[in-house]
């Protein structure tokens, strides 16, 4: 059955952890991937700090051949970067174990992985080369997918899910708010701009899904 995974490194453990040196309040996160044996996370986004200068924050790593700004909204930055290939790090391996990524996260405490294998061997198979390759991965969260559901919940990740039904329960949604993001983020562990990015993801998804929904019902 297929199976889902969690699991965190340290922040100078992944090639763009080299940005929080010199911007430790920003968020860095991935843009999803299927795995695919040339084309490994094209595209990233940075939120929390100006625009000015930030493809120079990140420093020169081994994994890391060239990052370029793609675009920027406020403080959302949109880079592409091009990969190392031959460089035996967290996204090499999980291509190299056709494990696709669904989401990452990263911040100036550590990078968190959300993975997702065809059953429970891959994800063992993914962490004995981890293993191998001394990559530094602590596993948090193992579960089978239950059936497809039809409800908007069903697209969301764990991660989206907790963060919609706190903000939720905080009151979040009401007007006037009852809670800040800073105060969500402190419960959840994350900072701001990553609960933001969570609220953002969620939100659409649930509003993709129940649109659809209704598109198709009045068909």
């Amino acid at each position: 059955m297929a199976t889902e995974a969690t699991f965190t490194v340290p922040s100078e453990e992944f090639p763009l952890g080299s940005v929080f040196e010199q911007l430790p309040g920003v968020t860095v996160e991935l843009e999803r991937i299927i795995p695919a044996r040339d084309v490994v996370v094209p595209y990233f986004w940075v939120r929390g700090t100006a625009a000015e200068d930030i493809e120079n924050s990140f420093a020169a790593h081994p994994g890391v051949k060239g990052i370029q700004l793609v675009d920027s909204v406020e403080d959302e930055h949109l880079l592409r970067i091009e990969w190392t290939l031959d460089y035996a790090g967290v996204l090499n391996t999980l291509t190299e174990t056709n494990i696709a990524l669904i989401e990452a996260v990263g911040t100036n405490q550590q990078w968190t992985f959300e993975i997702r294998g065809d059953d429970r061997s891959d994800i063992a198979s993914f962490q004995r080369r981890c293993r191998e390759l001394e990559i530094p991965i602590t596993l948090t969260k193992l579960h089978a997918l239950t059936p497809i559901e039809t409800k908007p919940e069903a697209a969301l990740t764990d991660s989206q899910q907790e963060a919609l039904v706190l903000a939720y329960n905080r009151g979040y949604f009401n007007s006037p708010r009852e809670v800040t993001m800073d105060e969500l983020g402190e419960e959840l562990g994350i900072t701001q701009q990553a609960v933001g990015s969570r609220l953002r993801r969620g939100i659409n998804q649930i509003l993709g899904s129940s649109l659809s929904d209704l598109e198709k019902s009045s068909r």
